[in-house]
């Protein structure tokens, strides 16, 4: 299929939150029906999303999928530029209200800032032609009960809980960018949806799995309250129509007429599953602010050639059919069918099993916390979507070693209890922290949430993990030293593990050095300090390499660094040596910037030149100084005598196998 006569046509299609309810049912759609088009699907996979829900799309050569967060500004610019970007359909958000009153934060940060960074990168690379908006009917607030007519695009935005209030604000900087710098933006406000791989949070999954289990079905408040429902193949031909056929600048209401209430859904529900409703029914308390009823005016999507197909019946009967054959898609979900679900206690999408499972054809152990590996070893590892996590998520199946990702916050010292219990784990290992987006300057403006993290949250972590006689390998940084007089640059003389931290600089480093000292008190912690990671990975925006190659101008300091490739196998070595204590984890040597540019020039890009600057010259640009010094790894390199100098793992790890010939 092409694109109607007249109408728009994108090449490349960036697709946020793709691995998320609504997002793969458009994605799928695409892909099946404009073969032309690619397809990039960008998730971070957060616990409401799974690869499995792009299944029909990941043998498509159209499609690929990347693994990241929009909060990124150096992922999302290169994305823009290396895939050639047109087109972008900004799905990606946190959409649960009742999560909403207990987390605004969270919701601030992944609908406002994220979208922020996508509409500045937009901006800045002037690539895209159209840049459709995802928001929400409940940015109207509550429509009367007594009206017969839905609120139009024109209405004011009257948002009434942090839910709807972070998409309003959304939407407000896509209106802003639109008017001040023309970008080609269109919004869509849309009723909800349901319909086969929607994470239980949600009513009518939520309702359908409790039936099939014959528990009762939670009604917050009296039930009366009033929503529109459309089924999700409906509301992804919406969105085919309006990328094809919406005109820039406007906002469109995906919806329907047609109402119902809670009460109706469940009573609905039941009869399907042939259940009393009068004895299955529960009415709990309500939300803080539950909104009565929303209704759209849908004529506006209407005249571009959009209309409803599925009528409740069948889609209800499509939907529970679905979850009938599928129960365990999305794993643990007890969490999430609690009256009141809160994200810390939501199973997530397990999109690592799915992937180990289609290419190994390996499946669990049905018992919680049994440890089938052969290896005898299970990990629990916190940090799923930051890179050193996704890596040694990667390393643990190579190598056969069973693993789970951590659920829980690490500040919430009863959601890491949930994971140790449920996992049952040999090691954990931690690779969450606040690092700042998209560095560490944004760590001087967020302090509390940094300290909640990489203070508070490793503490409780180090502390659960002795109560339950565990080792915790804990992935820490050596951004905490500065060169001095007793360790001069150039002088070969490193900071040693029992040296006291010199550098507060930056208030990342000053929390990573003050919670390294309290953790001195735990012997089960093993506390690895890392330092301006490398890996093989030229294309990761995190890799030291990769940022210093792209930055206008660079320092020249030698400095300590950490090689992944070579060091990430170690650390799982040093778990099953119940090394503790605090290791320099870092290659023997230093190198400077200038060097590993002159390898970059002689392995990747003959032409490549580049820019020094001092550091007179670099406090103008960034908002908080910067770590430079050497660490002693001799202790390091006397449990592993093999150990390359940090010179020699680059060349062998980075650029042999990078190398162009």
């Amino acid at each position: 299929m092409s694109a109607p006569p007249g109408t728009y046509t994108p090449k490349n299609i960036l697709i946020t939150g793709a691995a998320g309810f609504i997002a793969s049912h458009v994605t799928n759609r695409l892909i099946k029906n404009y073969p032309d088009y690619k397809i990039v699907a960008l998730d971070k996979l957060d616990y409401c999303s799974s690869l499995k829900n792009l299944i029909p799309s990941r043998s498509s050569p159209n499609f690929k999928f990347v693994k990241g967060d929009i909060a990124s500004a150096d992922l999302v610019n290169h994305l823009l530029i290396a895939e050639d970007i047109d087109t972008i359909m900004h799905f990606a958000a946190q959409t649960h209200v009742d999560n909403s009153f207990g987390n605004s934060f969270e919701f601030t940060t992944n609908n406002i800032y994220c979208t922020h960074v996508l509409l500045e990168a937009c901006k800045v690379t002037g690539l895209i032609k159209r840049f459709i908006h995802v928001s929400t009917d409940e940015v109207y607030g509550e429509t009367d009960l007594e009206s017969d007519v839905g609120n139009p695009e024109a209405s004011q935005l009257l948002p009434t809980n942090p839910y709807s209030a972070t998409k309003a604000g959304a939407e407000m900087l896509v209106m802003a960018y639109h008017r001040s710098y023309g970008l080609p933006t269109i919004t869509t406000r849309g009723n909800n949806v349901y319909g086969p791989n929607q994470f239980p949070e949600k009513l009518i999954p939520k309702f359908i799995l409790l039936a099939m289990k014959g528990q009762p079905l939670p009604i917050h408040g009296d039930g009366l309250n009033v929503r529109s429902y459309l089924y999700c193949e409906d509301v992804a031909e919406a969105f085919e129509v309006v990328l094809h056929k919406g005109v820039i600048g406007h906002v469109y209401n995906i919806g329907t007429q047609k109402e119902r209430s809670v009460l109706d859904v469940a009573e609905d529900i039941c009869k399907i599953f042939r259940l009393n409703a009068k004895k299955v029914i529960n009415f709990v308390q309500d939300r803080p602010f539950n909104d009565k009823r929303y209704f759209l005016d849908d004529q506006k999507l209407k005249k571009l050639g959009w209309e409803e197909k599925t009528s409740w019946a069948e889609g209800l009967k499509i939907t529970m059919d679905w979850y009938t054959k599928h129960p365990d898609w999305w794993g643990d979900v007890s969490g999430a069918l609690l009256p009141h679900p809160r994200t810390l206690v939501m199973g997530h999408s397990d999109e690592d099993t799915c992937l180990f499972q289609s290419r190994h054809k390996t499946s669990r152990n049905g018992t919680t916390g049994e440890r089938s590996s052969s290896t005898g070893l299970k990990f629990l590892v916190y940090g799923r979507t930051g890179w050193i996590g996704g890596l040694l998520g990667g390393l643990c199946k190579d190598r056969g070693i069973e693993f789970e990702y951590g659920r829980g916050r690490l500040e919430e010292r009863r959601s890491i209890m949930e994971d140790l219990g449920r996992v049952n784990p040999t090691h954990v290992f931690n690779a969450a922290g606040v690092t700042g987006r998209p560095n560490v300057d944004w760590c001087e403006s967020h302090k509390v949430e940094t300290i909640r993290t990489n203070v508070v949250g490793t503490l409780t972590l180090a502390d659960a993990c002795r109560e339950k006689g565990l080792l915790m390998m804990n992935f820490a940084t050596g951004c905490i030293f500065e060169y001095d007089k007793k360790h001069p640059e150039g002088s070969g003389i490193g900071f040693k593990e029992e040296d006291k931290p010199n550098f507060i600089g930056s208030f990342y480093s000053k929390t990573k050095a003050m919670v390294e000292e309290l953790l001195k008190e735990y012997e089960n912690v093993c506390t690895l300090r890392v330092r301006m990671p490398i890996s093989s990975d030229l294309s990761n925006p995190r890799n030291f390499i990769t940022k210093i190659s792209r930055y206008n101008k660079v320092v020249n300091i030698p400095n300590s660094m950490t090689v992944l490739d070579e060091l990430l196998p170690i650390s799982i070595e040093m778990a099953k040596r119940n090394c503790r204590g605090i290791w320099n984890f870092t290659n023997p040597g230093v190198v400077s910037h200038n060097e590993i540019l002159e390898m970059y020039r002689d392995y990747i890009d003959p032409g490549f030149k580049w820019v020094n600057f001092d550091l007179e010259e670099q406090a103008k640009v960034i908002v908080a100084p910067r770590s430079n010094n050497e660490l002693d790894a001799s202790k390091l390199q006397k449990e592993f005598p093999e150990l390359l100098s940090i010179k020699n793992s680059i060349i062998k790890y980075v650029f042999e196998p990078n190398k162009k010939t």
